[in-house]
């Protein structure tokens, strides 16, 4: 890493030329492999999907025993209150890019919910208020923008319609990842389940989890 100045993972290297391990396609041109055209999901589908996602890990965290929130998910310091935390500030760090003019940093997925801010209701609070002013972006700005747009962020050159399908999948596999805890590690069945189908069409991992760290 310290000969291209770089302080992030994942990075792949070549000679002396480097892309983020974050943008597939960057990779790909750099390894010289043809992926092809790809093809992303409309904005308006994309955004449908986003508000789903808001209003499903509301549900699902609602439903998340007091006494089980800060147990760890795997591999990572995260607790499960921070996950749902987490998950919509993804989709708020979206809102500050396009309604605030703020750019995409790393430190803009690592945070976490604020002190004093951090019981269930706070959190819920927070997951509905992003709600409203996504729905409010949407209406008033998001259906009018250009999505062919660079977008300004902290991993790869790519538009703002790039930007809005990783947020989209993003946030939707740590909503399969609250799914999972609830069901197989605290007992608790998720109230009306996001399908399969939910993510057809975007490039979301196969696996909710690796294998290798379980919950603690």
């Amino acid at each position: 890493m310290k000969p291209f100045g770089v302080r992030m993972l994942p990075l792949v290297t070549r000679g002396e030329r480097y892309a983020n391990g974050q943008s597939l396609r960057d990779v790909a041109d750099l390894v010289g492999v043809d992926i092809g055209e790809q093809t992303i999901l409309p904005p308006e589908e994309l955004a449908r999907r986003i508000e789903t996602i808001l209003v499903a890990e509301q549900r699902f965290f609602g439903q998340m025993p007091e006494d089980q929130m800060q147990r760890e998910v795997p591999g990572r310091p995260r607790s499960f209150a921070n996950l749902a935390w987490h998950t919509f500030n993804v989709i708020d760090a979206w809102l500050e890019h396009e309604a605030e003019g703020i750019p995409l940093v790393v430190a803009s997925y690592a945070r976490n919910a604020p002190k004093g801010k951090e019981r269930k209701s706070d959190i819920l609070a927070y997951g509905a208020d992003v709600e409203r002013r996504f729905k409010d972006w949407w209406q008033r700005q998001g259906q009018h923008t250009d999505f062919e747009e660079e977008a300004e962020t902290y991993y790869a050159k790519q538009s703002k319609h790039d930007f809005l399908e990783r947020t989209t999948w993003h946030a939707g596999q740590h909503v399969r990842q609250m799914m999972m805890i609830l069901d197989d590690f605290i007992g608790v069945k998720p109230i009306d389940p996001l399908p399969d189908s939910m993510w057809a069409g975007l490039p979301m991992p196969e696996k909710v989890w690796d294998d290798e760290k379980p919950i603690k």
